[in-house]
């Protein structure tokens, strides 16, 4: 076992960089605003494994115009434009309230460039009550001509080390899957210090109104995501768990709708899985997630979900 990383006495529970999770089901960034509305009309948001926040920059953003969001076979494509209060606020409206469930806080973090990733970075790492960074580096980098972060492995480690130079709290880097090798930016982020990897944020789509031939977004192009991109994201695992075992934490995000789903995300490797796009036509989806990981460790006889990270991998000789 990987000394990040240590079993508690539940059958889900762990401790990760020295923070207890009850469970490794977590919700992903943008599909569960910051918890708020789910603790207070739905469930009592304590038994997830973590919340991740809706991305936060220094300053607030109205996002992009609509029309934002258009479904799509098996999936949808969104193109909010990062909408958000502001770190400030948040830390002083939103965060308090979330401190009131035992949970783990993830915040997500972007900019659009690195001085405004350094300052939202070091203005949560002086926050009480947020346990984790989350790294999004699918973000236009204004300076160089709108690529994305996460699309230049020398752009992406300059700002995964200079984070580390000002950020103590675990950091985890969201890998953008819109890149030719994902190994190539997974190993530009782990060379640069990332505590652990995030896999996958959306893929780059489209789609077009056949009747006023036009695209539908207003931005053109938006974010793929839903049960669409889940054999994407299994694969995208399986690659870097291969490359690094346990040298490095996995988390696992990208078409998880089901049990099923989210044990395919840990058997290629992930040591715990955000819920996302689900969240829209299931809200209940990361409860009967984290029953349905119970059920299947005893039915096979497991004693803990450990015990199932990254086991696609060892079966592959005997198969």
């Amino acid at each position: 076992m990987a000394n990040f990383i240590k079993p508690l006495d539940n059958s889900l529970s762990y401790e990760l960089f020295g923070i207890k999770f009850k469970n490794p089901v977590w919700t992903a960034s943008g599909c569960f605003s910051y918890g708020l509305e789910v603790a207070q009309n739905l469930f009592d948001i304590s038994k997830l494994g973590a919340v991740v926040v809706k991305g936060l920059s220094y300053k607030p953003r109205t996002g992009n115009p609509p029309q934002r969001i258009v479904e799509t076979p098996s999936g949808m494509l969104n193109s909010i434009g990062l909408q958000n209060p502001g770190v400030e606020y948040f830390a002083k409206n939103i965060l308090p309230k979330l401190k009131e469930y035992d949970t783990v806080i993830v915040a997500n973090v972007f900019g659009e460039d690195e001085e405004e990733y350094l300052k939202v970075g070091e203005y949560l790492n002086k926050t009480e009550g947020v346990d984790i960074l989350e790294l999004n580096v699918s973000c236009p980098n204004v300076k160089k001509g709108g690529l994305a972060f996460g699309s230049d492995p020398d752009t992406l480690y300059s700002l995964v080390s200079k984070l580390k130079e000002v950020v103590e709290k675990p950091l985890l880097v969201k890998l953008s899957p819109n890149i030719t090798n994902i190994l190539d930016t997974a190993q530009a982020s782990v060379e640069a210090g990332a505590d652990g990897l995030v896999l996958i944020n959306t893929l780059l789509g489209m789609a077009i109104d056949v009747e006023k031939e036009q695209p539908i977004l207003a931005t053109k192009t938006g974010g793929l995501s839903g049960p669409a991109i889940l054999p994407i994201a299994v694969r995208m695992i399986y690659q870097v768990y291969e490359r690094y075992g346990t040298e490095i934490p996995i988390i696992g995000v990208g078409g998880i709708s089901n049990t099923e789903d989210a044990l395919q995300h840990i058997l290629a490797g992930a040591l715990a899985v955000q819920i996302g796009t689900a969240l829209f036509f299931d809200p209940y989806s990361p409860l009967k997630i984290i029953e349905g990981l119970e059920n299947h460790i005893n039915r096979k006889g497991y004693k803990h979900i450990l015990e199932l990270v990254g086991k696609a991998h060892k079966l592959k000789l005997e198969s």
